[in-house]
């Protein structure tokens, strides 16, 4: 699909290119929509070309637009995913100037857009953006352990519908990706005595987290999908979850903080295969939720669960599947806040 056919296709209100060649600066930022409020967009840095940037940027924000509508939160969605420079950021002055550079950049959409941490990028980076723009958000929050927190409490509840218990001792969880926000989930769950297996592009980073929890079983990222398991947690950088992979699933649930693990297409295929999926913009909110009202941990993590619980309660009620249900809900605030503009 073309970029602007896309960008038709899923609503989108505008996508900006960013370049400042001093600074090594190369992004993209998508708007998606503001019917709620000015676009929470999480700031991406990663190695990746330019095509997969946008269509990244454009999936991403069309999940924080449903994540912040879910959450209660008066935000709209949008994304900004930067490519890394190619001399990197390890030196301190030129990450200092890619993110000013950024914040330069957007500047004069400070009414529009607020920036605020993703993968690959700190606190102490958005620090930086607001030096030169006051529309940021996340500066003081350690958002992705307060996620992956917020993962394992949305984990539970939807436990309590589709495994019968909302305890997750002796649950066998598989997690592909044990960075910032698996790694936090996977701590969490150790400690309530679940089973795990997990599996990471770095193999590194699987083993050690291993070593440091005892009893966690490490296999290859090919393997993990022949896993059995009763809750598949992918917690990757999107589109972990192939089409062709589901077939392989030996689990009944899948809930992780990764965003858009499935296309549409995936969606479907989960649905036909009987597996209940809690989709990232329900589950993955807590750190966005901390950043955006100041709450704590706990109180983030509380209002991820109270919202997953009323998902899969209303799933089943009507034998719909959670991520359809919770699409039409946050689809639903959005129209009826939306609609105030008229009154």
């Amino acid at each position: 699909m073309l970029i602007l056919d896309e960008m038709q296709a899923r609503g989108h209100e505008s996508l900006k290119l960013l370049h400042h060649a001093p600074s090594g600066l190369r992004g993209v930022l998508a708007v998606h929509s503001r019917v709620l409020g000015p676009a929470i967009a999480g700031v991406r840095l990663r190695e990746e070309d330019e095509e997969l940037a946008v269509r990244g940027a454009l999936a991403l924000s069309e999940s924080l637009t449903l994540k912040a509508a879910l959450a209660g939160l008066n935000y709209g969605g949008g994304a900004c995913v930067l490519l890394m420079p190619e001399a990197g950021v390890e030196d301190p002055h030129a990450r200092e100037a890619l993110f000013r550079a950024l914040g330069r950049q957007v500047q004069h959409m400070n009414t529009r857009v607020v920036l605020t941490e993703d993968i690959g990028v700190t606190p102490a980076d958005i620090a930086f953006v607001a030096q030169e723009t006051p529309a940021t958000l996340g500066m003081n929050t350690d958002t992705s352990s307060v996620t992956g927190y917020g993962v394992y409490r949305g984990m539970k509840a939807a436990a309590k519908h589709a495994l019968g218990a909302e305890s997750l001792r002796g649950v066998r969880v598989a997690i592909l990706g044990v960075g910032a926000v698996g790694r936090t989930l996977a701590q969490h769950l150790s400690r309530e005595g679940a089973k795990l297996t997990v599996a990471d592009f770095r193999p590194d980073r699987a083993q050690a987290l291993a070593e440091e929890l005892g009893h966690v079983t490490v296999v290859p990222v090919g393997e993990i999908f022949d896993v059995p398991c009763d809750v598949f947690a992918p917690c990757g950088f999107g589109h972990s979850v192939q089409s062709a992979d589901v077939p392989r699933l030996q689990c009944r649930l899948i809930a992780g903080g990764e965003h858009h693990p499935l296309t549409r297409r995936g969606e479907e295929a989960v649905k036909e295969a009987g597996i209940m999926y809690v989709p990232d913009f329900a589950i993955n909110s807590a750190g966005l939720i901390a950043a955006a009202t100041g709450v704590n941990m706990d109180q983030a993590g509380e209002r991820v669960y109270q919202t997953v619980s009323r998902i899969m309660s209303v799933a089943t009620q009507y034998g719909k599947p959670p991520h359809v249900v919770a699409r039409k809900m946050a689809e639903r605030r959005i129209d009826l806040i939306g609609s105030l503009v008229h009154v």
